[in-house]
């Protein structure tokens, strides 16, 4: 049932919206409570909230040609503000928490997170094999640059229409780098007038956050939609200065013609958001049965090693002269981005679709990691000789002497590495061009032809520029520690111990480089009677250009300018721009995806898909193994990681079940992933294969205004070869549970919505060498929302209800002989509420 953009659409839209909208607090907006979808030429298409709770919404993301999903042979799903309210996502990757086969370690703030779907790995950061985009398009051509990941640069808000998420399936081949998957979010274009102003703050944390949209059409051949966000807060850790501060403003403009429309549009984004590093946790037990929790005077659940001590870091630049950075700053995303999307029919039932966009992308990455938690004399007797004594550098205690033992009841210590990275430019340029003929009819079936060519170039110039500090193992305001050997000398500049990081060894670098992407395709999708087939292929072609840089060592640097030579000045580090090393290699590899699916019913239908994709690789390749010095690879195959998959599934719908609406999902899938990259914090190079089979399960039931849904996964991943360490072949996957679930029930009326979720995993090995476990977790999060009038609604959230403690993730792969880890968890409870007027 495809309806035009007619007024009693756009009648139909604002009538519906008048239902209570459970919105996201400062994310998706949800004016709107039909699930709309974006057909190829991303007109709006209508259909009543009913047919998208069954199996006829419209899915155009990662598929051979706009279609419904009862006959579609991929897994998809369509998230909007409904779907979204009972997990009260405070980030754009906790939205992923309710997309079952997505894995979101959602736990460092709004920015590099770690994503993986459907047991394809997370062997360093980021999302290397799932591609995040906007409006059709991605964010960044690579999702897990260090310190650089696409989520950095995307900000769900009123603007955003809803999310479309696909896995596996067909993406590897209707777009470059997505072999695990699209999540795709699509914007709001005015197709009905009306807006939203949204006034959000934390009860039981510092934040303030204000959300406005608006839209409308310009008469019958023009349209427009503009809106944004702006917010200033703390954040949910107590850090002792406001660590979210910035906001966003997107817009976009349509003109209709006889034969398609031509959009374009604009987006600024200049915010700062507090980046949560892994932290101290006490560890007691065994590594097979351990018990995870605070230390005294540091609580990981409410606590951060930010601090208001941290106001400058003082080093060099990418050239070597002095530079001063404010630690403050955190996540810093700047993006300006403009782009087109033109749609014509042309003459014989061809269509012509062009999709481009220029980002302007640059920022900063500034958080303070813990290198090393140990006894505050050890740690100084490391630094300065045995009998070193310790005072402190900040706060109204400045110059006091520190007794070791008794400090902050914990006698600690955290030796910080201050990630320090200069974003200059992550620049890039995508452009998707097809045709399209849809042809056929009758008992021969009907067809769908797309030929497509892609291209995109991506910038990745940035510098680490790292210093290291001492710092008291404290929750909020913990000082700063000064180090003296035991005749007094001074062996640090108000808690600096070293200009870089010779505790890891010199990791000052400057990477400067262009990648380039070219990428034909074609797709034929084919539907007859019950039956649809879809088959395409792509082949991806680029090259990698540009040079790198690592360390070099300066002597006797008066950084801090005080006319002196001090112990950490007599050595520092610098990026050695005098020695740079090229990059010039190049790379192709192919992807292909072959799918059916059969109806028996509308309500039901079996589908099966076979696929193969790829992923380049990028910056991880760099100060690797694999890469000669005249830039070109030892190997040729480690420019790409191939991903083979298969999966098969069920989709049902029965609109009288037990006296509601049943939709289930359910896909079994299998897949081998090549992995080969780097992580910044251990250091280490990987170089494997792994395999996982799984299964993933997607329901909703709907009785009434009851209404619940449940998505599961599970997943049995293993480490099938090593290149560079065989003990860990047959092993699972660090940080890979085999259960990972979320329950959403919900309850609905003209004047009020109640709901809540619990999501939760089981247990996880911390590393790949499966010695310490890390604990299971739920956790709940409730909303509840009244709407006083047709215009006016006040919706509350309360995440994490019970302060439940659950780790995503651990550096340490055993419990050491202190009994403290560091690692990155969950947040505890921490409530919101919005007001929202309608107009």
């Amino acid at each position: 049932m495809k309806l035009n953009l007619t007024t009693s659409i756009r009648q139909k839209r604002v009538a519906t919206s008048k239902r209570v909208c459970p919105a996201i607090s400062s994310l998706l907006a949800c004016g709107v409570l039909v699930t709309s979808a974006v057909s190829a030429d991303n007109e709006m298409d209508e259909f009543d909230d009913e047919e998208i709770f069954l199996l006829e919404g419209v899915v155009v993301t990662g598929v051979a040609a706009e279609t419904t999903k009862v006959k579609s042979s991929v897994a998809i799903s369509t998230v909007d503000a409904g779907d979204l309210a009972p997990s009260a996502p405070r980030s754009t990757a906790e939205i992923f928490r309710s997309i079952p086969g997505i894995r979101s370690e959602a736990t460092s703030g709004d920015g590099n997170a770690n994503i993986a779907v459907r047991g394809l790995p997370v062997a360093a950061g980021g999302a290397k094999f799932l591609q995040l985009q906007e409006d059709g398009l991605p964010i960044l051509e690579f999702g897990d640059i260090a310190f650089g990941t696409a989520d950095g640069f995307l900000r769900p808000d009123y603007t955003t229409e809803r999310v479309e998420a696909i896995r596996g399936g067909s993406a590897s081949t209707f777009a470059s780098n997505s072999p695990g998957g699209i999540v795709n979010f699509i914007s709001r274009t005015g197709a009905v007038e009306g807006g939203s102003v949204g006034l959000t703050t934390g009860l039981d944390y510092d934040s303030l956050r204000l959300d406005f949209n608006y839209g409308k059409p310009l008469g019958n051949d023009m349209q427009y939609h503009v809106g944004g966000y702006y917010r200033v807060g703390e954040g949910v850790r107590e850090a002792g200065y406001d660590g979210n501060e910035g906001g966003q403003i997107k817009a976009n403009f349509t003109k209709f013609t006889e034969n398609g429309y031509a959009r374009f549009f604009f987006k600024r984004l200049d915010d700062r958001a507090i980046t949560y590093m892994p932290m101290p946790v006490l560890a007691t037990g065994t590594n097979a049965n351990p018990h995870m929790g605070a230390l005294p005077s540091f609580d990981p659940l409410t606590d951060t090693p930010h601090t208001p001590a941290f106001i400058e870091n003082v080093g060099t630049d990418g050239q070597g002269n002095r530079r001063v950075s404010d630690p403050q700053e955190g996540l810093r995303s700047l993006s300006t981005a403009l782009g087109a999307e033109f749609s014509f029919d042309l003459s014989s039932d061809w269509k012509l679709v062009d999709r481009f966009r220029y980002s302007d992308n640059s920022g900063r990455f500034v958080a303070p990691f813990p290198a090393q938690v140990a006894p505050a004399q050890e740690i100084a007797d490391s630094i300065a000789g045995a009998g070193a004594t310790l005072r402190y550098a900040t706060g109204a205690n400045e110059g006091a002497v520190v007794n070791p033992a008794s400090l902050n009841d914990n006698g600690l210590l955290m030796r910080v590495h201050m990630f320090d990275t200069e974003l200059n430019d992550f620049n890039n340029l995508v452009n998707d061009l097809k045709v399209t003929r849809h042809f056929g009819g009758g008992d021969s079936g009907t067809y769908d032809l797309t030929l497509g060519y892609y291209h995109s170039t991506q910038n990745i110039n940035m510098d680490w520029l790292w210093n290291s500090y001492l710092l008291e193992v404290k929750g909020r305001d913990a000082q700063l520690v000064d180090v003296f050997d035991a005749d007094g000398v001074s062996y640090s500049d108000r808690g600096l111990i070293a200009y870089g990081t010779p505790f890891w060894g010199g990791l000052h670098r400057n990477y400067d480089t262009e990648y380039s992407i070219n990428a034909p395709y074609v797709a034929l999708a084919m539907e007859k009677g019950k039956f649809n087939m879809d088959v395409s292929a792509r082949y991806d072609f680029g090259d990698a250009t540009g040079s790198y840089a690592g360390t070099r060592y300066e002597t006797n640097v008066d950084l801090n300018g005080d006319g002196l030579i001090s112990i950490p000045e007599q050595s520092i580090e610098v990026v050695d721009t005098a020695n740079r090393s090229p990059v010039d290699y190049d790379w192709d590899y192919y992807s292909l995806s072959l799918g059916g699916n059969y109806a028996f019913t509308e309500d039901y239908a079996v589908f099966a898909r076979v696929s193969r994709g790829g992923r380049a690789n990028a910056d991880r390749l760099i100060f690797g193994p694999n890469i000669l010095a005249d830039g070109s690879l030892r190997d040729d195959d480690a420019a790409v990681d191939i991903v083979e998959q298969f999966e098969a599934g069920i989709k049902y719908a029965n609109d009288d079940f037990a006296g509601g609406v049943l939709g289930v999902f359910a896909t079994a899938f299998f897949a081998e992933t090549e992995e080969q990259n780097y992580e910044a914090t251990t250091q280490v190079f990987l170089d494997r294969v792994y395999e996982a089979t799984g299964l993933e399960l997607e329901s909703s039931y709907r009785r009434g205004n009851f209404d619940l849904k449940v998505g599961m996964t599970w997943t049995d991943a293993e480490i099938t070869s090593d290149a560079l360490n065989a003990s860990v072949v047959g092993n699972t996957p660090r940080r890979q549970a085999d259960l990972m679930y979320q329950i959403s029930p919900s309850y609905t009326t003209d004047k009020w919505s109640v709901g809540g979720s619990v999501i939760g995993t089981t247990d996880s090995y911390a590393q790949d060498d499966n010695v310490l476990v890390m604990p299971g977790y739920e956790y709940v999060n409730l909303y509840g929302s009244y709407r006083f009038s047709d215009a006016f609604s006040v919706l509350l959230t309360v995440n994490n209800v019970f302060d439940e403690f659950g780790l995503s993730e651990s550096e340490e792969g055993s419990i050491p002989a202190n009994g403290i880890i560091r690692a990155r968890g969950i947040a505890g409870s921490s409530s919101a509420l919005t007001f929202r007027y309608d107009f």
